[in-house]
């Protein structure tokens, strides 16, 4: 499936948006992705995931355990574990804000585990789910993710692989051009903080 295919599935969701939007980093951008729109769906959701699966398959092989962090890594993360016959795990923040499994989740030593979000911006999540596993038994044997914003750029602490990478501008909330800086912001995310 070709980058500009899924921007065109995003954009049949109603799910890539324009305007003046706070990211979950704090940044500002004229885009925003409503993921939540797509993964309500399960159908796009399966042909995403199966999508990326052929990638996931090639480039690392047999996968038992696919995890990532909620909220943004359950269902991409779920139906990813389906197409490659794994299981599926999540990490989940605990009162201190930080990120943990919990509810029974147990890896084995023989465990190849990837790491699936949904969309990778500044790779945050992804670094702190990384950090979770590191307590836990098992390989780390990648990542991926449907889209990519940072294009490539942003550190995940491991090898990623996605479905789409782009790169749509963000910036600074004190950098803005003027044309997004005449906009109303827009908190459209789901983290709580900013």
């Amino acid at each position: 499936m070709a980058p500009e295919e899924v921007l065109d599935i995003f954009r049949e969701a109603d799910a890539l948006l324009e305007g003046h939007f706070i990211l979950s980093s704090g940044r500002r951008s004229p885009v925003f992705l409503q993921k939540a729109l797509v993964f309500s769906q399960p159908k796009i959701s399966e042909k995403l995931c199966a999508a990326l699966a052929e990638q996931i398959r090639e480039k690392f092989g047999e996968i038992t355990v696919v995890t990532g962090p909620a909220v943004g890594g359950i269902i991409p993360g779920y139906e990813m574990a389906r197409q490659l016959g794994a299981r599926a795990m999540f990490a989940e923040r605990n009162e201190d804000d930080v990120l943990i499994y919990k509810r029974g989740f147990e890896f084995n030593d023989d465990d190849r585990i990837l790491l699936m979000e949904d969309i990778v911006t500044t790779g945050k999540s992804f670094r702190e789910t990384v950090e979770a596993l590191k307590s836990h038994p098992g390989e780390l044997v990648g990542g991926g993710c449907i889209i990519d914003r940072s294009n490539g750029q942003a550190d995940v602490g491991t090898t990623l692989i996605s479905l789409a990478a782009v790169d749509f501008p963000d910036y600074a909330p004190n950098d803005l051009p003027p044309e997004l800086a005449a906009l109303e912001p827009v908190k459209p995310g789901s983290r709580r903080k900013f």
